[in-house]
């Protein structure tokens, strides 16, 4: 901070808005009245929750607006929630007791899952004020994971000869195949229909893979036997994770122009990349040199260097998205599943 400050100046230079910075402030109470000495946490902000204890940021889109889930005060199951400028929204449910936001794009659109009536798993898509069921694949229950600019939405769902990835598109919902197992899930899609997940193989080893027209591509390991890919840009940058050659840990890798690269670590044997946006910044969690106490802390990994993003009262965070303003959301608490949402503020590095 520097004198002549107010908390437009200070949004603007770390890329959150006013509304995010005075619902993380409440001491500051006029916007323009800053004075030197002034302590102002400007990341990482904590998002709140619907009542209840714990909260999970997933997306963030280039608006500034989150998604993710938050217990209630009225009992244990989560709510799918919209946050933007320091208020959370609950957006309901499909008639059941729970409902998990995943993914949001720049329309606005809402993508994730709900309990229904009958207690099963249903993907939605929620724009406007109202959440449509997209049904399920071929079972019971349909999980959600990814939304891109188009509409389109992908996950994973049960059907008869097992769990598999789909991709969702005006009003169908498509089974992607697999690489020739049984199973796979689809976790990432980009604004040119390009969808990343895991499958398993005709050896029963699980990989990563690209679908793209129909066509889906064993992308390989590490070197080690099992791979997953979590995102995917438009750039066709894939994240993810990938055993060593050792085959004792997995490590977060970037792939691109055939090749895949160890990201590295924090110190400690495991890390996992979730996400990267169009800049090339990869999000995710690695765990520390404290092992084994579990802790885990959310990175930014940009240009070869990998930065700790830092806690919100606690050791253990993980981070999901980052948009294109290097926005990145996620959760923070004393352990795993101590979830507090939580929204960090890298800026434009």
């Amino acid at each position: 901070m520097v004198a002549g400050d107010t908390l437009w100046d200070i949004a603007v230079r770390h890329g959150v808005t006013v509304e995010a910075l005075q619902a993380a402030n409440p001491q500051i109470g006029d916007r323009s009245l800053i004075y030197p000495g002034d302590r102002i946490a400007i990341s990482p902000i904590y998002l709140g929750t619907l009542g209840g204890t714990n909260s999970s940021a997933r997306d963030v889109n280039d608006w500034g607006q989150v998604v993710g889930w938050a217990n209630t005060a009225s009992g244990y199951l989560a709510h799918a929630f919209l946050w933007q400028d320091g208020t959370m929204t609950d957006l309901g449910t499909l008639g059941g007791i729970g409902s998990w936001a995943m993914a949001i794009n720049n329309r606005g659109q809402v993508a994730g899952y709900s309990t229904v009536a009958s207690g099963a798993l249903h993907a939605f898509l929620w724009q406007d004020g109202t959440m449509t069921d997209l049904g399920t694949l071929a079972g019971a229950n349909t999980i959600v994971t990814g939304l891109n600019e188009r509409g389109q939405v992908v996950g994973y769902g049960e059907t008869a000869s097992g769990q598999r990835a789909f991709l969702w598109q005006d009003g169908v919902m498509a089974d992607l195949r697999t690489l020739g197992g049984t199973a796979s899930q689809a976790f990432g899609i980009n604004d040119r229909g390009q969808v990343v997940g895991q499958s398993s193989t005709t050896s029963g080893l699980r990989h990563a893979f690209l679908w793209q027209d129909g066509v889906m591509t064993d992308l390989g390991t590490l070197g080690g036997a099992e791979s997953q890919a979590s995102g995917i840009n438009d750039r066709g940058q894939v994240v993810g994770l990938a055993d060593d050659p050792s085959g004792g840990y997995s490590h977060a890798f970037v792939l691109q122009g055939g090749a895949m690269t160890d990201l590295g670590k924090l110190g400690g044997t495991t890390s996992l990349a979730y996400a990267v946006n169009d800049r090339g910044q990869v999000v995710g969690w690695a765990s520390t040199a404290s092992e084994p106490s579990d802790e885990a802390r959310a990175y930014l990994w940009q240009d070869g260097m990998t930065t700790d993003l830092g806690a919100l009262g606690g050791a253990w965070t993980q981070a999901y998205a980052i948009n294109e303003c290097g926005q990145v959301v996620g959760s923070s608490g004393a352990a795993p599943y101590d979830d507090h949402a939580i929204l960090w503020a890298t800026g434009m590095q």
